[in-house]
């Protein structure tokens, strides 16, 4: 048979296909132990990918159930009679059972605004020294500062003067907002423009001790900065500051449950235990009611989202842990975490309540088929949600407390403990890396081992082939010779 293998051609002297039979030989020596490696690569493989499989289904699962439960729509919410008014929302962690309050809203919290006499030139220089902002409580009429009283140095909430530099590279209108705002002072500069030309703006905080004055030093050689000036006029005859004090420094004032009081702003977390007052505007009179509205169907499509997830969850594991088919069947860690899911229904979530009231997802309703998937009792979960409402959303609730850790701190730990490094499915992830990259290692030997018996039995045969080539001459020629012998005699 034609050929043009180099290896076959050295089978030419014996007539043998030494590349065929060289194949066959290093076959039949490592066939056995190729196929037992790539049957245990391919194991491994799937043993990994479960592991990433599971590991992502339980820490996704934990992780959107913090999530829902720490976006307080499960948690009983504060409700305003009148959100044009007041607006209430609850603070984190906070208990509302019970809460009712009236809300009265005097007056509004707001910052003193200074605006300066107009200039028609941003950039030309207003002159050159320095600003001193002072805070305090001042007197306003018409617009104009009668009164100021600099804020005593050790009562709280005190801001201290700041000395503000007006250089040449700063000295215009639009530089000396840059710099105000650059001092970090708690002001905010701008420059307004229209057709009549430019003023400079500045903006404080809000609350009545926040009232400010901006008082200029001036470089003798380069005298303006006074113009800007913010304040009382001075006693010492000089001409009165021509600034305009649009907006006053002032408290917000309100009355709860007929108690008048005072706060620096319009947001406060202060007046009533576990709820954020954001005023939205003023009336004298009118009284807004504070109360609570259960998530009651927040609670019961949370419940059914629960079950759902953990069914798919479920689904997973029975997958992967099959006695016969499970790629981590023999897993430890995996088994572990199945366990734990499991008996997640029966586990106290809270530990105090109304006498009666329930304290396991089963109780609620969550009940375990012989499947072991979840399914809901609509009937047990409704008549939870209407007997005891405080006890379903305490399960719920975010974090550890009085009434128990519940349901996401326990899902939390049960994740945990499935990805632990040491323990769990991580420690898993990295023995089954670690055999991955030893098979790795004992294949990369098994075909140096091949290769090696490759070379050495087709240079072994082909030396033979080479011995019986000559042989083969050999006897031709002899056999040539006789016939010419035999040929002579006759």
């Amino acid at each position: 048979m034609a050929t043009t293998s180099i290896t076959n051609a050295l089978g030419a002297g014996s007539g043998v296909d030494i590349k065929e039979l060289v194949t066959s030989l290093v076959d039949a020596q490592y066939a056995g132990k190729t196929a037992r490696l790539t049957k245990q690569t391919e194991a491994i493989t799937t043993q990994i990918s479960g592991v990433a499989t599971i590991k992502s289904g339980i820490t996704g699962f934990a992780s959107a159930l913090s999530s829902l439960v720490k976006g307080g729509s499960l948690a009983t919410s504060p409700t305003s009679s009148n959100p044009a008014i007041v607006i209430a929302t609850a603070l984190s962690g906070a208990k509302l059972a019970g809460l009712s309050s009236t809300i009265e809203v005097k007056q509004l919290a707001q910052s003193q605004v200074a605006t300066s006499a107009i200039r028609q030139d941003t950039i030309a220089s207003v002159g050159l020294g320095s600003f001193t902002l002072t805070f305090g409580t001042a007197e306003v009429t018409d617009g104009v500062m009668t009164k100021f009283t600099a804020g005593a140095p050790d009562a709280p909430g005190t801001i201290a003067p700041v000395v503000i530099p007006i250089t040449s590279g700063n000295s215009g209108l639009s530089g000396i907002a840059r710099a105000i705002n650059a001092a970090g002072a708690g002001v905010v500069a701008t420059v307004l423009t229209d057709a009549d030309g430019s003023r400079l703006s500045i903006k404080g905080p809000t609350g009545e001790a926040k009232a400010f004055t901006l008082t200029a030093t001036e470089d003798a050689a380069a005298p303006g900065l006074s113009s800007l000036n913010i304040g009382p006029a001075p006693t010492d005859g000089t001409a009165a500051p021509t600034t305009t004090i649009g907006s006053i420094a002032q408290d917000s004032l309100v009355a709860v449950d007929g108690t008048p009081l005072k706060r620096s702003g319009n947001s406060i977390t202060d007046l009533v235990p576990g709820v954020k007052l954001d005023l939205v505007s003023a009336s004298l009179g009118t009284k807004v009611t504070l109360g609570t509205s259960a998530p009651t169907t927040a609670l019961s499509q949370a419940v059914n989202d629960f079950a759902e997830t953990y069914n798919q969850l479920a689904a997973m594991l029975k997958e992967q842990t099959d006695p016969v088919s499970g790629a981590l069947r023999t897993d430890s860690a995996a088994i572990a975490l199945q366990r734990s899911l499991r008996g997640l229904t029966l586990t106290p979530l809270v530990t105090s309540g109304a006498t009666g009231a329930p304290t396991t997802l089963a109780e609620i309703g969550l009940q375990t088929n012989r499947d072991g998937t979840l399914s809901v009792n609509a009937a047990t979960l409704t008549s939870a949600l209407m007997k005891y409402p405080d006890a379903v959303e305490a399960m719920f609730a975010d974090g550890k407390g009085a009434t128990g850790k519940g349901l996401s701190a326990a899902l939390s730990a049960i994740s945990d403990a499935a990805i632990n490094t040491t323990t769990g499915l991580g420690a898993s992830s990295v023995r089954y890396t670690k055999s991955q990259a030893d098979l790795a290692d004992d294949q990369a030997d098994l075909t140096k081992a091949e290769t090696n018996m490759t070379t050495r039995l087709t240079a072994q045969f082909a030396a033979m082939d080479a011995r019986v080539a000559a042989y083969q001459s050999t006897l031709t020629f002899l056999t040539q010779q006789i016939d010419a012998w035999n040929n002579s005699s006759n």
